[in-house]
């Protein structure tokens, strides 16, 4: 199977890169990606379940402007680096929420990525750990070697797991929206994430299907859509909440860059309905 490489990076913005992989190149790519490919699960608000096949995941984002969640955007990810040559592993990953202990790689509820054999002086050995499927997540590459590495307003720390021998362990910024993530050394298949992708596609305990949020992160912040209300990370301006259909899929364009071709009216009236009664049901509940 193949998958349409000009057409992925036409939607990154960037041209055909010349020559072979280099550290550089791994950076525009990451960047353009977490900027220009919105993290979101608006099918989930449908009921409808998604396919994490990283060729239907890629496709989906060429060809009908959407992003998606972990699985399929590192999946995807993942695809076009090989194709541009980069030495690409996946990870079973555990993704921590705040006030939660660390659940490790068994969970499975994130898909980890690493690219080797791109030494330089920030990464003697050549690994390097990328993520374009944390939503508020990093911006750019990290080497994977213990220590703290700030981008923009977010500071991450990277250290060995204490959940997963010969793992990984990533602490997010405290401002961020988990609290960090494990991963095992292990390299993972599809299958790894049928299981776990079910769960937070369709059960009630999902903070998926709870909540839609939607996620773009650039180089000074981050955008994100939680609900109805719109916020700006690393920004002083208070949030603002969107109380109409039609300037709510405005934001989404124009903001995130998420044109979904692949939702009808009838569907985006059905996803509207719901994250609005959400919000309103959200608002009755919580303290004055």
């Amino acid at each position: 199977m193949s998958i349409d490489v000009d057409g992925y990076l036409a939607r990154l913005g960037l041209p055909r890169p010349g020559g072979g992989p280099s550290v550089a190149g791994l950076r525009r790519l990451h960047e353009a990606h977490v900027e220009r490919i919105p993290y979101e699960a608006l099918d989930i608000q449908l009921g409808r379940m998604t396919s994490i096949d990283p060729y239907w995941a890629a496709e989906r984002i060429t060809a009908k402007g959407r992003g998606g969640y972990c699985y399929h955007l590192n999946g995807a990810f993942s695809l076009l680096l090989r194709e541009l040559g980069y030495d690409v592993t996946w990870h079973r990953s555990g993704g921590q929420n705040h006030g939660e202990p660390p659940p490790g790689s068994a969970w499975a509820n994130h898909l980890g990525l690493t690219v080797h054999g791109l030494p330089d002086e920030e990464s003697p050995s050549g690994d390097w750990l990328i993520d374009a499927g944390m939503g508020d997540g990093i911006h750019g590459p990290l080497p994977l070697r213990y220590g703290e590495y700030t981008q923009g307003p977010m500071t991450f720390r990277l250290s060995r797991s204490d959940t997963d021998p010969g793992g990984w362990r990533f602490d997010h910024d405290p401002g961020g929206s988990f609290a960090g993530m494990d991963f095992a050394p292990a390299v993972a298949e599809v299958g790894a994430f049928a299981e776990r992708h079910e769960y937070l596609s369709t059960s009630p305990r999902s903070g998926f299907v709870r909540t839609c949020v939607v996620m773009r992160r650039e180089a000074r912040g981050v955008d994100s859509l939680t609900g109805c209300v719109l916020r700006r990370a690393g920004d002083l301006a208070p949030p603002r909440t969107i109380d109409d259909q039609a300037e709510w899929w405005a934001v989404l364009d124009e903001i995130f860059g998420l044109r979904p071709a692949d939702l009808d009216p009838a569907e985006r009236a059905v996803i509207w309905d719901r994250v609005h009664s959400a919000h309103k049901e959200w608002q009755r509940t919580r303290p004055a």
